[in-house]
């Protein structure tokens, strides 16, 4: 197998990270999602991750909270999900930086564009916790923004279904699957694979995202690999 794509930003979802547990960590899980990661990174690819907190809390699920505070709080669980993953990344085998865009210098770097990228062309895998760092931002936000940052040629979307859909295909058994959408399509019809931000920045700056599987983990190796397992998102 060869690479398609040389520099890519792993979005991993907070929820892909627990399991058949249905919150929290399971770290067996995180390793088997590791393996794969590894596998990439010994054939050339280099790899950053954009990790989600959902699988402890949802700023936009708080109720009566505060939205600002809200998000604060699921940033902060990001960041328990990035320090979980870049353990699961060393025990398979590779060297992690967490970097994250809130200060908190005693459990990782402050996040810095041009040291990321160094990091990166070293070798090292990259895992950006707190999303952007500002309240009303999605992780997937955070991803379209560092993706952009670092210069990935591709955003992988690791999600729980394998690919995007005109309806919910766990209540809908007769939805469609795409197979490629444009940005607009997913604009237009308003379809719940990415916030609408991520979506008109990816669609600016014409950054492809493809949208996958990540029950079955190779999928991030067949992914880079440019095999079609899922749905692609372009500009056109």
């Amino acid at each position: 197998m060869n690479l398609k794509y040389k520099r890519v930003l792993l979005k991993l979802s907070g929820e892909s990270l627990s399991g058949k547990i249905g919150h929290g960590i399971d770290f067996d899980t995180v390793v088997k999602i590791c393996e794969p990661i590894k596998k990439i990174v010994d054939m050339g690819c280099e790899v950053a991750i954009v990790v989600g907190g959902g699988n402890f809390w949802r700023g936009r699920s708080s109720g009566s909270m505060d939205r600002t505070r809200a998000d604060h709080m699921g940033m902060l669980a990001t960041v328990i999900n990035a320090l979980g993953v870049a353990d699961g990344l060393e025990q398979v085998g590779l060297d992690v930086r967490v970097q994250t865009a809130i200060a908190m210098q005693e459990v990782a770097e402050p996040y810095i564009r041009n040291r990321a990228v160094r990091h990166l062309e070293k070798g090292r895998v990259v895992v950006f916790g707190c999303g952007t760092g500002n309240p009303y931002f999605s992780t997937d936000t955070g991803a379209a923004l560092r993706g952009a940052e670092i210069d990935a040629e591709v955003i992988l979307k690791a999600t729980m279904v394998d690919g995007v859909y005109d309806s919910d295909p766990k209540k809908n058994p007769n939805a469609k699957k795409y197979d490629h959408l444009t940005y607009m399509e997913i604009l237009n019809q308003n379809l719940q694979v990415m916030d609408m931000t991520a979506a008109s920045f990816c669609n600016d700056r014409g950054i492809p995202f493809l949208v996958f599987s990540i029950e079955d983990p190779e999928n991030i190796v067949r992914a880079v690999c440019g095999e079609n397992v899922g749905t692609v998102i372009t500009k056109d």
